[in-house]
């Protein structure tokens, strides 16, 4: 379960900080939002896919340490990466 790469590409483009950013924290947590998103969807028809579930799992605690790691050092960033994303009510 992988994006495509326009869907990828998209995704750089929006949360990027400059012109070459790629790996950025904004960056990296929108495409794992994107692909957990995904994942998500994947389990409402394939309940029983435990393997794929666990990647998941990393994927979900990565992004989480992306977000602590941005919340720690640039809080103004991290606030606007989660409202942009909606990851918190």
């Amino acid at each position: 379960m992988s994006l495509a790469r326009e869907a990828k590409t998209g995704l750089i483009e929006r949360y990027r900080l400059h012109g070459g950013d790629t790996g950025s924290p904004e960056v990296q947590i929108a495409v794992l939002s994107e692909r957990i998103n995904l994942l998500t969807d994947h389990f409402k028809t394939h309940r029983k896919d435990h393997a794929s579930r666990r990647g998941l799992i990393k994927m979900v605690s990565k992004r989480r340490r992306l977000l602590d790691y941005l919340k720690r050092n640039d809080s103004e960033r991290y606030k606007e990466i989660v409202e942009k994303l909606g990851l918190r009510k």
